[in-house]
């Protein structure tokens, strides 16, 4: 994604980064959940899943359903 290295960490409890996330979508992941189940993310705090629900002192700039909206715009069009 554009403006962020792939060593962005979207999920600071699991420690997983845009690289990783980017890579289960890759292989198939196609939902949030099946992002969750392949890489950790989202399942401690679960700050890092939407905006909506980022409770944390600190925001983050980018959100797993970010990434997986980003991605299929990208194969749809």
């Amino acid at each position: 994604m554009q403006g962020f290295d792939s060593s962005y960490e979207v999920c600071n409890c699991r420690r997983v980064s845009l690289k990783q996330i980017q890579t289960c979508i890759n292989s198939g992941s196609l939902t949030l959940g099946e992002i969750q189940d392949n890489t950790g993310a989202g399942t401690e705090c679960r700050f890092c899943i939407i905006k909506e629900t980022d409770f944390g002192k600190v925001k983050k700039k980018l959100y797993c359903k970010d990434i997986l909206e980003y991605y299929k715009r990208s194969n749809n069009g």
